[in-house]
């Protein structure tokens, strides 16, 4: 089994009404009538509108969708009898493969549900091209992480070493460049903004910069380059497999 994980960011709020009917009415229902038997589940989340400080970290805008798949390897070359329904505007998006638990668990598994209300920065970074992903990682797990879990507002700390797999056969569009390949997804959790803005703004901790950092400031990885990010809360807006009722 494995996540696929995709991050969507529109230009501005007045493109979300067309995003949204597309979203709902023809894109997710498409993706369940090609790719539903190779499905567990399909988990969408419209993400939550962030303070101004927020928005330099790299912010997308709009939904993350979770698909989880049986076997992305069975998949056939070509899927579907019919194209995919074009969106009404090209949104931006990261798109990532992870394992389906995560690789590093920093902190906060004991937290039961409803000690603690939930706010989910969820970040997708990758090395800079020139860093071998070895010393990327070396920083990354030995150094930054350790000192990320000194944030005071922080409760929840988790990490996913991206799986090798850039897109699903069949699914890509042959125009455009290829995915980029980002290295990992993590999962830094609040009880809500105040203490995102006491542990990352207030009162941040003294970050070890990496000797390839590009970034001066933490997290040292260029925002909407190396480095994209948004929040979503804790229930899905959307479980499409639970509430699809067939393709028309």
């Amino acid at each position: 089994m494995i996540r696929s994980i995709v991050i969507m960011n529109i230009p501005s709020m007045n493109e979300l009404p067309a995003m949204e009917r597309w979203y709902t009415r023809y894109h997710a229902p498409e993706i369940l009538h090609r790719f539903g038997p190779w499905l567990t589940r399909l988990e969408s989340y419209r993400v939550v509108p962030v303070p101004p400080e927020a928005e330099r970290y790299g912010y997308y805008n709009y939904r993350v969708t979770e698909s989880w798949w049986r076997s992305v390897q069975e998949l056939p070359s070509v899927c579907g009898t019919l194209s995919f329904t074009p969106s009404p505007i090209r949104p931006k998006v990261v798109s990532i493969f992870v394992p389906p638990q995560p690789t590093e668990d920093f902190m906060g598994g004991e937290v039961t549900p409803d000690e603690k209300t939930i706010l989910r920065w969820y970040i997708v970074f990758k090395y800079p091209d020139e860093v071998p992903v070895q010393e990327g990682e070396d920083w990354f797990l030995n150094i930054h992480a350790r000192e990320v879990m000194q944030q005071p507002g922080l409760t929840r700390f988790f990490s996913y070493r991206a799986s090798e797999i850039a897109s699903l056969p069949g699914h890509r569009p042959s125009k455009g460049p290829p995915p980029t390949a980002w290295h990992r997804l993590s999962e830094q959790w609040y009880e809500n903004f105040d203490g995102w803005r006491k542990s990352v703004i207030n009162s941040p901790r003294k970050y070890t910069k990496p000797p390839w950092g590009k970034y001066d400031q933490y997290p040292f990885l260029e925002p909407y380059v190396d480095f994209v990010s948004t929040f979503i809360l804790e229930r899905p807006t959307d479980d499409f497999l639970r509430d699809w009722r067939g393709y028309i």
